[in-house]
């Protein structure tokens, strides 16, 4: 990479990539998924993960990319990650306060992708860019708030009595 502009279609290829790699693991986790306020909560987030795959593509589209073109090996290594622990547990209610570890690691390296890709867009001056970026980027922070909420709430108290 020579420019902002090879940096930023970087940054959006590999968040499109690390957005629907998490599609694809948000169905294991359902399945997995032994409580159901966490199972909704993760049924709610795949749907919001659905419109950041097409808003991703709205602003691959205005930068003038392809949205595909890089493999986010981050999000590749968070789910080989989750799906290791998953396989280890022996109790149910471990697993679901794993699911949640396993989901906030995915959502902290968005929040993290997604704040880098709306500043650079910014300093840039996308603005349309920036303000889809942003947009997602509050998405993602009330799934972490949503999943702390629930781990705090229910899941790691049956995970420590169990």
């Amino acid at each position: 990479m020579k420019t902002m502009q090879e940096f930023m279609a970087h940054t959006i290829q590999d968040l499109y990539s690390a957005e629907t790699q998490a599609l694809e693991a948000m169905s294991q986790l359902v399945e997995l998924a032994q409580s159901d306020q966490l199972r909704q909560a993760i049924q709610v987030h795949q749907r919001e993960t659905e419109q950041h795959v097409k808003r991703l593509e709205v602003i691959a589209r205005q930068m003038g990319i392809e949205p595909d073109g890089e493999t986010c090996l981050a999000m590749e290594g968070l789910i080989e990650e989750a799906q290791d622990l998953l396989a280890q547990l022996e109790e149910p209610e471990l697993a679901d306060a794993a699911i949640i570890g396993a989901a906030q690691k995915m959502e902290h390296y968005e929040i993290a992708s997604y704040g880098t890709a709306r500043t650079l867009a910014q300093q840039a001056g996308l603005t349309q860019v920036a303000d889809l970026l942003q947009t997602t980027l509050k998405e993602e922070k009330a799934t972490d708030e949503k999943l702390t909420y629930i781990a705090t709430n229910s899941v790691n108290q049956k995970a420590v009595q169990s």
